[in-house]
């Protein structure tokens, strides 16, 4: 009998017990193996479900079994190697045929219908700020944007300028690599900056966003891995980290504020109820988002964002909402590398990555302009009694795949309480980046 069972009063275990108690992800080996035996017959036979169940099912089994991968492989595991490995190994998988057919359709089926991605992002969002301590949540807002600002304008010019010094040229390097890297993602990035260009230029949409997705995807690789290895960074010198903190512990006030805030988050008791009710808000916030999202066109998950944190600052959200916000947010962290398996499978192209290999001189590009931004976000971050580690990670997100990019970007820095500044950097930034970008090449056309 070993030391925990003696102190828990239980019988030990059989060899049996111990292996099938062994886990992939959460999954306890003996569920892995029915899960797996499962879905094998049903696939077998064409039987799969193209829903919720299905979909959940295969993603589920996949992705806790890359994400499981990724961990126990070599250097790797240090820098993302978990969200790499689960996001991008099943793209391969699709494009090498290595996935049944009916699989690869449930789950490209299943994310389209249920849109589980910005379920996702909204738990998220609404579960970290609604258990936020208020003052501490409206102070790192207001200094996150300078860090932000002067990362992207530093980027800019460091990748315009290893464009020109490898003969790229400033307008293909700043129109078509590097705006592309910084403008929010692919749906609220990549595809509106196409259809801006298609409109100027005259070109056809389909073969401008197929020239700047790839850039976007590996700039979202470059800030995966970069946030893996500020991970260990902090984890080797913990005075630059505030483990999940943005504001340092220079502020004796708001480290005091965060730190019994971190103290009552431990002593919450889960409850379903107010789990349930957390969530139902805030699916109410984005469904309010879409509307306001029809009438001025403000991205939805934005309008969720703010309206979130004016309810936070002005001290209205109850008690039970954020007692629920916390539970909601442990819950749904726990389904990170399903939701990396479905965006690895239906939103990333595996022959539009391998494209930027085919030319070394765009990869140097992409790897300086996003290196350049999380390396000023460090320092201004610094200087601004910000935690670097975090100020460097909420500014990656601005180079990453829009809301599936800031998913594994803070996934691979272990931050993911984080989640709501990465939305104001990838989306608001985004969407300046994307405007400004348009109007200056109309300019530049017309002139």
């Amino acid at each position: 009998m070993n030391e925990a069972e003696v102190k828990e009063g239980t019988q030990p275990q059989s060899t049996l017990q111990r292996i099938l108690n062994f886990k992939i992800g959460i999954l306890p080996l003996g569920v892995y193996l029915f899960l797996l035996l499962t879905v094998f017959l049903v696939l077998n036979r064409g039987l799969m479900t193209k829903d919720i169940l299905g979909g959940m099912a295969l993603m589920s089994l996949y992705g806790y079994t890359c994400a499981e991968i990724g961990k126990r492989i070599p250097l790797l595991k240090y820098v993302g190697g978990t969200v790499i490995m689960a996001t991008f190994l099943p793209s391969y998988l699709v494009y090498a045929h290595m996935i049944p057919t009916d699989a690869v359709n449930t789950i490209k089926g299943f994310m389209k219908s249920s849109n589980f991605l910005y379920v996702y992002i909204a738990c998220l969002v609404v579960g970290s700020i609604c258990s936020m301590n208020r003052q501490v949540l409206i102070k790192a807002f207001l200094k996150m944007f300078v860090p932000l600002l002067i990362g992207t304008i530093v980027a800019m010019a460091v990748g315009v300028s290893v464009g020109c010094l490898l003969g790229i040229g400033w307008y293909q390097t700043f129109f078509f690599i590097v705006i592309p890297i910084l403008a929010g993602g692919v749906g609220e990035g990549a595809l509106p900056l196409a259809m801006g260009y298609s409109s100027v230029l005259g070109q056809e949409q389909d073969a401008l966003f197929a020239s700047v997705l790839p850039c976007v995807m590996l700039g979202s690789l470059t800030a995966i891995m970069i946030s893996g290895g500020l991970n260990m960074l902090g984890k080797k010198y913990p005075q630059y980290t505030g483990n999940g903190s943005l504001l340092r512990e220079g502020d004796d006030e708001i480290q005091r504020m965060h730190a019994e805030g971190e103290k009552a988050k431990k002593e919450i008791k889960l409850d379903v109820e107010k789990m349930l009710v957390t969530g139902l808000f805030a699916f109410s916030l984005y469904i309010g988002g879409m509307w306001v999202n029809s009438v001025i066109g403000l991205p939805a998950p934005i309008v969720m964002l703010v309206v979130a944190v004016i309810f936070k600052a002005a001290g209205i959200i109850p008690d039970y909402l954020e007692q629920g916000a916390h539970a909601l947010f442990k819950c749904i962290v726990l389904l990170t590398p399903p939701l990396l398996l479905g965006v690895g499978v239906a939103m990333t192209p595996w022959k539009n990555i391998v494209d930027v290999f085919t030319n070394p001189a765009y990869l140097v590009v992409i790897v300086c302009t996003v290196a350049s931004l999380i390396a000023v976000a460090w320092f201004v971050g610094k200087a601004m009694n910000m935690n670097p580690v975090e100020a460097a990670m909420v500014v990656a997100c601005h180079s990453g795949q829009g809301g599936t990019g800031d998913v594994a970007i803070l996934t691979a820095g272990n931050r993911l309480e984080l989640m709501p500044f990465a939305q104001v950097s990838t989306r608001l930034g985004g969407v300046a980046n994307v405007t400004l970008a348009i109007a200056f090449m109309r300019m530049l056309t017309n002139g």
